[in-house]
């Protein structure tokens, strides 16, 4: 498939941190000219956000802190004064073409919660139409384990869910899939399409090869399947060389395309593509909620409701109104959404149908532990 023949009306670019700093420098010659790159699409009228990397890596160099693993506190030091450093970067270079950035911080939690989600998706449309460019990066500066994304390509898929981007750009150090590590297996296989995302793709994924990375082609391959649902293209790519973008949209250059020409929604008809494209993206959900091979197989094939009577076990602690997943027996992770009840109210209704459930929590207790409208089945 070729780039070119293809009219993207808007693109999420994701620039990892392999590119932007080498051996602890930044690569302003790369960075200069992907900014030209970008430019020139904008000029043609292509919408661009873009979700980059690099604060981390460009913080241990300000504080010279190298060659070992990060506590956690040394990581937030590192993004807090690399992230300065990442958009004064990036504000010089645009400006120099008469474009102007923003800078917008995510974590995890900002996206699970409908009204947060909704304000991110509100800001970065006003910073569109107003011709400005949105650079997004994860708020490492504050972010735990429980309110992390943990990695900028699932980021860069929950932006391009957000705003309903048609194409979602991975670019690393990693110049496609392919069915074996090809830096152990001379004899890999490159892929350059991929139309479903089964256990057998996930299955080629390997761990990071970049020493300033935190992702990997597994990452990259649960982004394309994130963006799958917001009917949105993914690219993964190299962007090292120069003109990475230019050639890339020309069709000059090597990469794997994931599209998706049966949309994997299943979510019910009367639930709005936006909130389908919200439910869908969930990272880091606060519990799950774990059911039997009967209500797993209702929900699949049936797109029903989670009824009380089909769960079986609980994890984690969450409250009423906040996300979950649901996952089946073997704890595969089948669905998300959101509960209606609390995890310790859950707890005392496993298992039991409508009677039992008003005789527990009252008249007013519902059977459904989430309701169609709020639940997104994500396994086929």
């Amino acid at each position: 498939m070729e780039i070119k023949s293809q009219k993207y009306q808007k693109i999420v670019i994701k620039i990892g941190s392999s590119l932007l700093v080498e051996e602890g420098s930044v690569r302003n010659k790369w960075l200069e000219n992907l900014s030209q790159n970008i430019a020139k699409i904008i000029d043609e009228k292509t919408t661009i956000v873009i979700v980059s990397s690099g604060a981390v890596a460009l913080g241990r160099n300000i504080l010279n802190i190298k060659n070992k693993k990060l506590s956690l506190q040394e990581k937030q030091a590192c993004a807090s004064v690399g992230q300065i450093e990442l958009m004064s970067l990036y504000k010089n270079y645009f400006a120099k073409l008469n474009l102007n950035v923003a800078q917008i911080l995510l974590t995890a939690s900002d996206c699970n919660s409908r009204k947060r989600y909704l304000n991110c998706k509100n800001t970065i449309e006003t910073l569109l139409e107003k011709n400005i460019i949105p650079i997004i990066n994860e708020n490492d500066s504050v972010a735990v384990d429980e309110i992390k994304i943990g990695d900028n390509d699932r980021l860069s898929a929950r932006v391009a869910q957000m705003i309903e981007a048609d194409l979602m750009i991975l670019f690393s150090d990693i110049d496609g899939l392919y069915n074996d590590n090809p830096k152990i297996n001379k004899n890999a296989q490159f892929i350059s399409q991929v139309e479903k995302i089964n256990k057998d793709i996930e299955k080629m994924a390997r761990g990071a090869v970049s020493e300033v990375g935190t992702g990997g082609m597994i990452t990259k391959i649960l982004a394309a399947k994130m963006a799958f649902t917001a009917n949105c293209a993914t690219i993964i790519t190299s962007g090292v060389e120069q003109d990475a973008l230019k050639k890339l949209i020309s069709g000059e250059k090597k990469y794997t395309i994931f599209t998706n020409k049966k949309s994997l929604n299943k979510s019910s008809k009367h639930t709005s593509r936006a909130k389908k494209n919200w439910l869908s993206g969930f990272v880091n959900a606060s519990g799950s909620i774990i059911v039997n091979e009967k209500a797993c197989e209702a929900l699949k094939q049936k797109k029903v409701s989670l009824l009380a009577v089909g769960a079986i076990a609980v994890r984690g602690k969450f409250l009423k109104g906040d996300a979950v997943f649901v996952k089946d027996e073997n704890l595969n992770h089948i669905a998300s959404g959101i509960s209606n009840y609390n995890s310790e109210d859950i707890k005392k209704i496993l298992q039991k149908n409508s009677n039992d459930i008003k005789k527990i929590l009252g008249n007013s207790a519902k059977s459904e532990l989430i309701h169609i409208d709020n639940l997104f089945i994500i396994s086929s």
